[in-house]
């Protein structure tokens, strides 16, 4: 009987001992599965491009750096004219240092669309179709566009006349798309002074330009073969380029163009190169 009892105490520790093991091996699993998936913590906020231009203290700036008089080289190789200045106050206004990079007009859409720039200044006209893809700032140029002939033309008399002829043009410009609707041929160039050349050498037979582009250039230039025929009725709008999604960078630029326009800095910077206030 003792042996009998000894036995069942025997068993019944055992069976004790068993399942605390098996309690104590399963709280470690427990706790590994906790801390595999722990509470996500909680995301950050993405740095809008206006922080991230003024903790660098810069901002990029696209223009072409060849066309007159908004975007160009003095004879002692200094890049000015009246879009450099007008950005150059806009950035001192927000506190950021300019950084221009010069490039061709039809790479700079891809050059802001690939993050090389956080702005584009270089009179690039508010479309429908680009304020689907790109933001834009108020304006600060209202311009008209012109017909430009050689002098030697006598046939084109207005853009009724162009016709199958060809045209020099950029080939994303809002011109380009005036001569494309009266019929003209277009002939693919990188900015002003090409289409001017090839106008020059009779290779084309117009270009359609910015009025105010064409009168400075005459002024500097006015022994250069060429017309202006007709003016384009509708009038242009053009602003600073930005890509979707810069908004605390685009309202910074306008709050510095309205206080510009407000104190005469626009007006004034507008007169020294056209005599005329071009930015309204």
């Amino acid at each position: 009987m003792k042996k009998f009892v000894l036995s069942l105490l025997f068993f019944s520790l055992l069976i004790g001992i068993a399942g605390c093991g098996t309690s104590g091996s399963s709280s470690p699993s427990q706790d590994n599965a906790g801390s595999a998936a722990p509470a996500p913590a909680a995301e950050q906020g993405e740095q809008s491009l206006l922080d991230k231009v003024k903790a660098e203290g810069k901002i990029l700036i696209g223009t072409e750096g060849t066309y007159a008089p908004f975007t160009f080289h003095d004879a002692s190789g200094q890049l000015t004219g009246y879009d450099v200045e007008v950005v150059t106050e806009v950035a001192r206004r927000i506190g950021v240092e300019p950084v221009f990079m010069e490039t061709q007009w039809d790479a700079m859409f891809a050059g802001l669309d690939a993050g090389r720039f956080d702005v584009v200044a270089n009179q690039v006209g508010i479309r429908p179709d680009r304020q689907e893809k790109y933001d834009f700032s108020i304006p600060y140029t209202v311009s008209s566009a012109v017909l430009v002939t050689h002098k030697d033309n006598t046939t084109v008399k207005g853009f009724e006349d162009i016709k199958g002829l060809k045209a020099a043009q950029t080939l994303t410009s809002n011109l380009t798309d005036i001569a494309r609707s009266h019929g003209a041929e277009i002939v693919g160039v990188e900015g002003f002074n090409q289409a001017i050349e090839l106008l020059v050498s009779k290779r084309v037979d117009v270009t359609i330009n910015d009025g105010l582009s064409l009168l400075d250039f005459l002024k500097q230039k006015p022994d250069t073969p060429i017309k202006i025929v007709a003016k384009d009725p509708n009038v242009a709008e053009n602003a600073f380029l930005f890509r979707k999604g810069s908004g605390e960078l685009v309202e910074a630029f306008n709050k510095a163009l309205q206080e510009m326009r407000e104190d005469g800095t626009l007006k004034k910077i507008s007169e020294k190169w056209f005599n005329a206030d071009v930015s309204q």
